[in-house]
């Protein structure tokens, strides 16, 4: 669903119509679309890793499977993409309310990375592909939203 509006003005030294059009537009096709895109990015980049000698697994032995990061990614992203329809809909300027809303949880995100137990490697690893995910899927959405 598109919303479109017109802001016409007139000058007030001449008789000249200036036409705005401001427009909101989907957020779902390309949020799902960004999802698989950073999940296919994360995987390949998370057995390049594990290929490399990083060990995803955390203090108590247990290890993130290679598929998890597939499946992490494109559930997040989509809640992600459903933060940016509702950003969309009610903010005031839902591009930049939406991206600080993106970059907070992106750094939250890096949290249980860092307490989990994991190497630093691994952690490091890990808040990498947190990144690489986000800068795939937030802008993708934020230029689907009105600045």
């Amino acid at each position: 669903m598109s919303t479109i509006a017109q802001i016409h003005t007139t000058t007030t030294y001449g008789t000249t119509t200036e036409t705005t059009t401001s427009e909101r537009r989907p957020v779902w096709k390309h949020g799902v679309a960004a999802a698989v895109v950073a999940a296919v990015a994360t995987t390949v980049l998370a057995a390049v890793a594990k290929a490399a000698g990083v060990s995803f697994g955390d203090s108590t032995g247990a290890s993130i499977p290679i598929a998890g990061f597939a499946e992490l990614t494109v559930f997040f992203s989509l809640v992600g993409t459903g933060i940016a329809a509702v950003i969309g809909r009610k903010a005031r300027h839902p591009r930049s309310t939406f991206v600080r809303t993106a970059v907070a949880l992106t750094v939250l995100s890096y949290v249980p990375d860092l307490v989990s137990g994991f190497s630093a490697g691994s952690a490091a690893t890990l808040i990498a592909l947190h990144t690489v995910a986000a800068g795939i899927v937030v802008p993708t959405l934020a230029r689907r939203l009105a600045r």
